[in-house]
């Protein structure tokens, strides 16, 4: 059997963050990164240009052989999964899948919180699109759930700003502007793979109390479930150890910026969608 690796899908470098605790939860397997930052950020565009831009990230995967392709990108998991999913895959590669990273955050977040009462930080698309109050209202009906966007916060990151003293407003804007929503919140969901590289900011300004919850562990232990439970895929995914990383933007500005968010140097090769 030809195995390939497995693929992440972000918008940008944010992805890498989720890759980087992938990588650690499964080190023996092969991974393919892709960010489409030439087109990022997807958090302020339609559903029609999410879906549209993400199912040609998720054809070039199925193109290059890839079994399994983890969107991780909450903008694309909220406004382009089910599409792919329900009418995409059942056409064009009915033996393969396509996960977000909603669902599992989902799943297990009802056992962070202690007060039932749970924010969502994210991108406006996310904000806008629903999709983490409906999945986690299917679980954990209980729950009380606020959202609020920030879309300042994904600029301060790509420029690397994001622990200078000039963060300060905007952060200080959307904790309290979620927090004077309902005092009762004791976790905030960190809903944009951008946002763990604000932790120390994020700290900085939250109160104690309240719990900052990041999503790569979720996701990789996720994953790992996932591939005990599926071997006809998980038995299709290469196992060298090898990481790839591509970009269809300026691979000089993605090994900059990539290497903050994974931990550790990367090199990317450009493609075109």
């Amino acid at each position: 059997m030809n195995k390939k690796p497995i693929a992440v899908f972000d918008s940008g470098y944010g992805g890498l963050s989720i890759l980087k605790e992938l990588k650690t939860a499964l080190p023996q397997y092969d991974f393919m990164y892709l960010g489409d930052n030439a087109r990022s950020p997807y958090g302020g565009r339609s559903f029609e240009t999410v879906y549209q831009y993400t199912s040609e990230a998720v054809q070039w995967f199925f193109n290059q052989g890839c079994p399994l392709i983890i969107l991780a990108c909450n903008t694309a998991s909220a406004k382009a999964l089910r599409t792919i999913q329900q009418k995409d895959l059942p056409r064009i590669a009915p033996q393969n899948r396509v996960l977000g990273i909603i669902r599992p955050t989902a799943e297990v977040i009802a056992s962070h919180t202690r007060t039932g009462h749970i924010g969502i930080l994210g991108t406006v698309g996310t904000v806008e699109s629903g999709s983490y109050p409906i999945e986690i209202h299917k679980i954990s009906p209980h729950l009380h759930i606020s959202q609020q966007a920030c879309p300042m916060w994904v600029p301060l990151v790509e420029n690397n700003e994001q622990l200078q003293p000039g963060a300060d407003y905007f952060v200080k804007k959307y904790l309290l502007e979620i927090i004077w929503a309902d005092p009762a919140i004791d976790t905030l969901l960190l809903a944009c793979t951008h946002y763990p590289l604000m932790l120390p900011k994020l700290q900085q300004f939250c109160p104690p109390h309240v719990h900052l919850l990041a999503q790569g562990n979720i996701v990789a232990a996720s994953l790992v479930n996932y591939l005990q439970r599926h071997p006809e895929i998980e038995e299709r995914c290469a196992q060298n150890k090898n990481v790839s990383f591509f970009t269809t933007g300026d691979t000089v500005d993605f090994n900059t910026h990539g290497t903050l968010f994974y931990g550790t140097e990367v090199q990317a090769r450009h493609i075109i969608l």
